[in-house]
């Protein structure tokens, strides 16, 4: 069978080392096989563990391999679409369930992190950078928004004070979150399914899932083997191909581009970054940045709808670097590199089930590093019948995409470009 190695990022270059993971050959009988061993996954394998329940991860390629490894290591709380968008579509008692778990899943990784020594560059402080006044006064809602639902970690910034943030002349402003901060997310994730495999779970590599009997008890099939289980829960997010056609239609693979720096001096990172926190824009096509354990800039930017690779991703990327910090002009990129997400046309992630034991979740349009690891809780509640926050996330509703599979990357495109013609027009 062919190997699938990780891309050459920064991150599966630096990827703490980690065991070789055997492929699935033959029979195996569990209680619950997760499809993918990203976020979703192995946040639900460690609930489901902790709970006493036999696991089995099946993944195509390798731990991380997907977005999970690829990301800009941005703990971000809330969703892709913010909470007074869930509360105008599902009932008060799921929008408060919703909006208490906007804030959960940095917890749950520091929690993890802490618990299972968990070596990924951990590091509080995430900004929101307004670029503009519009942007400013959304700022300014949001917190008010936040702060409603408890989440109280909030500093407005003034121009002074975002420039003694981020070395840029391109904000008027912001909004500093310290329960958000940033991680390396490959390591992050590598030290998770290390300690799915402490607690008795097993982790298959290069064992994509091909096919699902759905029946009384499901059985998940694999190139050279299968697994019988009693649940399945599907985790594969953008790299699931079309293996359940239904979740297929209702979602989209987009791809994000991220460069990252040669080392950088301590005084020219420190001079960049001074409170070494993460920085992301506020326009729809946002660009977000953060400085490595080692001192490299990590920036990224641009979506490309339908998760084609782009020839040139520095051409693309390092353009945004160099508005944001000029003085970066003769800094070498030593990689660039592309991951896929997997948007949604609410913006909001899909979780359910299919029949009585196939459950799933995806579609976190761009905010997954947090929203997974709750998904993860909330998925291994429902498999041990506490069903009220699943089920608070399965009444959002959710619509195929207009045009089917043929039109829906011209159409979102065509969106993306008016929501980006608004953000440089600053209307």
């Amino acid at each position: 069978m062919t190997h699938t190695p990780y891309p050459q990022s920064y991150y599966a270059a630096s990827a703490n080392p980690t065991p070789a993971r055997p492929e699935l050959l033959g029979e195996v009988q569990t209680d619950v096989c997760i499809i993918g061993a990203g976020y979703t996954g192995l946040s639900t394998a460690l609930f489901l563990l902790e709970h006493g329940f036999k696991v089995v991860i099946l993944e195509a390629a390798k731990v991380g391999f997907g977005a999970s490894g690829r990301n800009g290591g941005q703990i971000v709380n809330s969703y892709s679409r913010d909470i007074d968008s869930i509360e105008r579509s599902v009932s008060p008692k799921n929008a408060q369930l919703l909006g208490d778990m906007a804030f959960e899943g940095g917890s749950i990784i520091r929690e993890r992190v802490k618990k299972y020594g968990i070596q990924c560059d951990l590091k509080d402080g995430g900004v929101f950078a307004a670029l503009t006044a519009k942007q400013m006064t959304h700022l300014e809602s949001q917190k008010r928004l936040w702060e409603r639902y408890g989440h109280t970690q909030l500093e407005l910034l003034d121009a002074k004070r975002i420039r003694e943030v981020a070395a840029t002349d391109n904000y008027i402003g912001g909004m500093l979150d310290m329960s958000g901060g940033h991680i390396h997310p490959l390591n992050l994730a590598l030290g998770e399914a290390t300690a799915v495999e402490s607690l008795g779970g097993m982790i298959y590599e290069q064992s994509p899932a091909i096919r699902i009997e759905r029946t009384a008890a499901p059985v998940v099939h694999t190139p050279q083997g299968h697994v019988k289980a009693k649940f399945v829960v599907v985790a594969g997010n953008a790299y699931l191909g079309n293996l359940l056609p239904e979740l297929a239609a209702k979602s989209m693979p987009c791809g994000t581009q991220v460069i990252t720096t040669e080392r950088l001096s301590d005084e020219l990172a420190k001079s960049l970054l001074p409170q070494d926190y993460c920085v992301e824009d506020c326009n729809y096509l946002l660009d977000y940045y953060r400085l490595s354990g080692d001192k490299r800039l990590i920036f990224g930017g641009g979506v490309v709808y339908g998760a084609r690779d782009p020839a040139n991703i520095e051409a693309i990327i390092r353009p945004k670097m160099l508005k944001t910090f000029p003085q970066l002009k003769n800094v070498k990129i030593d990689y660039a590199w592309t991951g896929n997400f997997l948007l949604t046309l609410s913006r909001l992630p899909q979780v359910g089930r299919l029949g009585h034991n196939i459950y799933y979740s995806q579609g976190c349009s761009g905010h997954g590093v947090t929203y997974t690891h709750v998904a993860g809780k909330v998925l291994a509640e429902a498999l041990r019948g506490q069903a009220e926050r699943f089920d608070a996330f399965a009444e959002l509703p959710h619509y195929p995409f207009p045009g089917g599979q043929v039109f829906r990357v011209p159409f979102t495109a065509l969106g993306a470009w008016y929501y980006s013609l608004r953000d440089k027009l600053g209307v």
